[in-house]
């Protein structure tokens, strides 16, 4: 099978992209497949068209990479791609419509306030102290990797939450204001193939930062910015809750093949509390990123995984017989 892995984009995220497309290239060739790497750029389009690949893998995060937009455009092309579908990407993407339909399937949420750029901005910091107390975390609404995102301890004093509002409203129109859950910093990949026994949510890994109190963008990508454990030290029921919400996020948001899924394990005096933060749709896959490891803690090597992901892919393509690309002139 001739595969494009596509990688980089606009995204502060590039390079880690970079590195998840060196991962899952070997995966691939070490599993017969012929491999080239392709650049998220103006000519994408042109590079897949003139590639004659029989499908795409994208590794790309955040804005054009992970929203729906990259999805887009590989359905306008009528090439079949591993991950999930435009809709469901984009929903990932926007924080607050992810959290409407969590919601709707009932996954434990932290309470929350949407701000909009139009709206008062005096108004909407009181409503949010009102609303969420003391400690709120301050997110844009449609960013990752914890860009934008701020934690306010001492909300109740007003100015840091409003100076964290306007910067998150710096990288977009909508700002999630969430009540700040103190707990331990938990994940839990999704793998969605039938050839790997369908949906199944792998061992939940732990999150210890090291670069900051929280899991932010250092933390991330920073040398040393962080440690897991996998599988997390957790209770089994506490780990049969977040394995139950992770495959309900996941199948709530619409998405397949792949995903990761972020929570908070504790609240307070609740250590078992579990609160969803988030879906990720394109998770890392580079060699010490999280989702390989947690697939392999299931039993699913590196290289078997990446090969069944894109046989699924080209199989959903050969299914779904209403797909076609658009004829070019």
């Amino acid at each position: 099978m001739r595969v494009a892995v596509i990688q980089g984009g606009p995204s502060a995220e590039a390079e880690v992209s970079r590195s998840s497309a060196k991962g899952v290239s070997s995966a691939l060739r070490n599993a017969g497949h012929e491999v080239q790497v392709v650049e998220l750029t103006r000519g994408l389009a042109a590079s897949l068209l003139d590639g004659a690949f029989d499908v795409a893998f994208p590794v790309t995060h955040g804005r054009l990479g992970e929203d729906g937009a990259l999805q887009g455009l590989l359905e306008i092309l009528g090439m079949p791609y591993v991950g999930s579908s435009v809709l469901a990407a984009a929903l990932a993407m926007d924080k607050t419509a992810a959290k409407t339909a969590f919601r709707a399937a009932g996954l434990p949420l932290a309470a929350d306030v949407v701000v909009h750029a139009n709206d008062d901005l005096e108004a909407s910091v009181d409503r949010v102290r009102r609303t969420l107390g003391e400690g709120v975390v301050v997110k844009p609404a449609s960013q990752g990797s914890a860009i934008g995102i701020t934690r306010v301890d001492h909300a109740l004093e007003g100015a840091a939450l409003r100076d964290a509002i306007a910067g998150a409203l710096a990288f977009g129109d909508t700002v999630l204001c969430e009540r700040f859950v103190r707990g331990r910093e938990v994940t839990c990949a999704v793998v969605d193939v039938p050839s790997l026994d369908g949906l199944r949510a792998c061992p939940p890994t732990e999150i210890f930062s090291k670069a900051a109190e929280w899991y932010d963008f250092a933390s991330r990508y920073a040398s040393g910015g962080s440690v897991h454990q996998c599988p997390a030290r957790l209770p089994d029921h506490v780990t049969r809750a977040v394995q139950d919400a992770a495959g309900r996020a996941h199948r709530a948001l619409g998405c397949r093949d792949l995903s990761r899924v972020d929570f908070v394990v504790g609240d307070g005096d609740d250590p078992d509390a579990v609160t969803v933060l988030e879906v990720n749709v394109l998770p890392g896959m580079t060699a010490t990123s999280l989702y390989p490891e947690a697939a392999a803690a299931a039993g699913i090597p590196f290289d078997r995984l990446c090969d069944a992901l894109v046989r699924n892919a080209l199989d959903r393509a050969s299914r779904d017989k209403t797909v076609a690309a658009i004829p070019l002139p």
